[in-house]
């Protein structure tokens, strides 16, 4: 871990600029400069744009009941690739041009769930399901949790933020 945390806070910097300095050399410094704006305005167009597309699918798939994985690592993916272009350099704007790309977010996406299944089958990592509970924020994710009262909820997941009014239940201090 410390390893990378040195790549990424050392390295790239030098690397970064080192890249720089040889662009402006080649193309000259008002060029240089052209090409950081342009990447970064670009970048911020262009994120805006894919992060609003993952948004509305991430609706639609909750909208059907379903669960938004892929949705949700691709806004992760578009946040880090909107980072990465709006930091001045050439070898982060490639990054995140290739984390906005949709194949190339695709093959990304793809790695990283492997690396995520990895780490859950190593036990590195925990995941944990569950719905609002009894208090509005509690989370049921183990079968033998004890309720306090109140029929269990079987919808989909579409349905969960109307559960305490079909049962007829309120939260004290929320309106309804």
């Amino acid at each position: 871990m410390l390893a990378r945390l040195l790549l990424l806070f050392l390295i790239t910097p030098v690397v970064e600029l080192a890249l720089l300095i040889k662009v402006g050399e080649i193309v000259g410094f008002w060029p240089t400069i052209g090409l950081i704006l342009v990447t970064g305005i670009t970048g911020s167009y262009l994120a805006r744009r894919e992060g609003l597309s993952v948004w509305r699918q991430l609706k639609a798939r909750l909208d059907a009941g379903g669960l938004p994985g892929r949705e949700l690592i691709d806004g992760v993916i578009i946040l880090i690739a909107g980072a990465f272009l709006i930091t001045p350099g050439v070898l982060t704007d490639l990054v995140g041009f290739l984390g906005l790309l949709p194949p190339t977010r695709a093959l990304i996406r793809r790695y990283a769930m492997k690396r995520l299944e990895r780490a859950v089958r190593q036990g590195t990592v925990h995941v944990s399901f569950g719905a609002f509970g009894q208090d509005g924020f509690g989370v049921y994710s183990e079968p033998d949790v004890e309720r306090k009262g109140g029929p269990e909820w079987t919808g989909t997941g579409h349905d969960v933020p109307r559960y305490r009014q079909e049962i007829g239940e309120t939260t004290p201090g929320r309106p309804e």
